[in-house]
């Protein structure tokens, strides 16, 4: 397996883990002194650093978001750097709001483990959704409230 197909399997491991909300796996697929870098605009946003940044950025993540990856292309330069274009759907937990967001990650990897990973996405439409107003569920005819 060369470079390139090397980064894309590591980059594949990390959305797994994140997939089973596997914190000890995503922590051992990141250096320890590796960054986290997203818009300050989100809650989660910032730049974070090490386990412990990595450890604040999921778990404020998480915290405001059900969110899942999708991916819709992983592209490897051989040369230690993926690019994920996809998207990212779930619901935002405070107000149960759907969100369907373009995004883009970008990883960059050495030595068998991430040292850089940076997360755009439309930021915009991210906002409106964080602050829409709670989702209203119809109810069926003669439910109680």
């Amino acid at each position: 397996m060369g470079p390139a197909e090397q980064d894309l399997a590591l980059v594949q491991e990390v959305y797994d883990a994140f997939a089973r909300a596997d914190v000890p796996r995503i922590m051992a697929l990141f250096a320890d002194d590796g960054t986290v870098s997203q818009s300050p605009e989100l809650p989660w946003g910032g730049t974070h650093t090490g386990h412990s940044g990595l450890g604040h950025f999921l778990a404020t993540l998480t915290g405001h978001l059900d969110s899942h990856p999708v991916t819709e292309r992983l592209i490897a330069d051989g040369a230690g750097h993926v690019v994920q274009v996809g998207r990212t759907r779930g619901v935002v937990r405070a107000t149960g709001s759907p969100f369907d967001v373009p995004e883009v990650h970008v990883f960059t990897l050495r030595g068998g483990r991430v040292h850089r990973f940076e997360a755009y996405l439309d930021t915009a439409a991210m906002r409106a959704a964080l602050d829409a107003p709670v989702a209203v569920t119809a109810q069926a005819p003669g439910e109680d409230p």
